[in-house]
C-alpha cells in the first residue's frame, strides 16, 4: 500500500474515532467522518467499504500490543501491576477508543459481538493472573465474576467524566496535569489493596 493511501485511511481512522466517541456510532454520518478527515466521500467505501468496517477498523489499528502478552504467573502481583500499568497506559494514549469501548459495553450494541474478540484476550489474561494470584495466596477474594467486574470497571469506566475532576480534586492538586505513571501507581495500588 502507497504511503498516500496509508496516510487516508489513517486520516480516515483518527477522524472516526473521535466522532465515535464524541457523538456514537449511531450519531455519526460517513458524511461526518469524511469532513472531519477532510477527505473525498467514496474513500471510506474505497478503503473500508462502509462506516461499520471502518469502526471495527479502529480496533485493529489501536489495539494494544499489551494482548498479545503471555504472563508467566510465577509472581502473579508483579503480573497484575504490568497489567494494569498497560491498560492505563492505554486508556490515557486513546481516551476516544476508550470511551467508544465504554458507549458500546453500555448500549450492548449489536457490534460487540466483534469487538469480543479483543476483550475476550484481554479479560481472559486477567482472569488467569487473578487465578494464579490466589492459589499462590497473593489474592484473596470469593468470586471471580465479581473480582472481574470490579477490577474491569475500575479500568475502563474511571475518569469518564473530566469535567467533575474539579469537584474532587484537592486544592494543590488544581491546575496540574497527572502523569500517566502517576495514574498508574494510583489505579495499581487501589486494585492491588482491594485483592489483599
Amino acid at each position: 500500500m502507497k504511503q498516500d493511501e496509508k496516510d487516508v485511511k489513517m486520516k480516515i481512522l483518527d477522524a472516526a474515532k473521535v466522532l465515535f466517541a464524541r457523538k456514537g456510532f449511531e450519531g455519526t454520518t460517513v458524511r461526518q467522518i469524511c469532513d472531519e478527515a477532510g477527505v473525498a466521500l467514496a474513500l471510506v467505501s474505497y478503503h473500508f467499504g462502509g462506516k461499520e468496517n471502518v469502526f471495527y477498523a479502529l480496533f485493529d489499528a489501536f489495539a494494544p500490543d499489551f494482548l498479545n502478552t503471555e504472563y508467566e504467573l510465577e509472581n502473579p502481583e508483579k503480573d497484575l501491576r504490568a497489567f494494569i500499568g498497560e491498560f492505563v497506559r492505554l486508556r490515557m494514549a486513546e481516551p476516544e477508543l476508550i470511551n467508544l469501548l465504554q458507549q458500546e459495553i453500555i448500549m450492548q450494541s449489536p457490534r460487540m459481538e466483534k469487538l469480543q474478540r479483543y476483550l475476550f484476550a484481554l479479560w481472559m489474561q486477567l482472569r488467569r493472573i487473578l487465578e494464579a494470584g490466589r492459589e499462590k495466596g497473593c489474592f484473596d477474594f470469593e468470586s471471580m465474576k465479581h473480582t472481574l467486574h470490579f477490577i474491569i470497571g475500575s479500568l475502563i469506566f474511571t475518569r469518564i467524566a473530566p469535567s467533575i475532576d474539579d469537584i474532587f480534586e484537592s486544592a494543590d492538586m488544581q491546575g496540574k496535569e497527572e502523569s500517566v505513571e502517576a495514574v498508574a501507581a494510583y489505579t495499581t495500588r487501589f486494585i492491588v489493596n482491594g485483592l489483599k
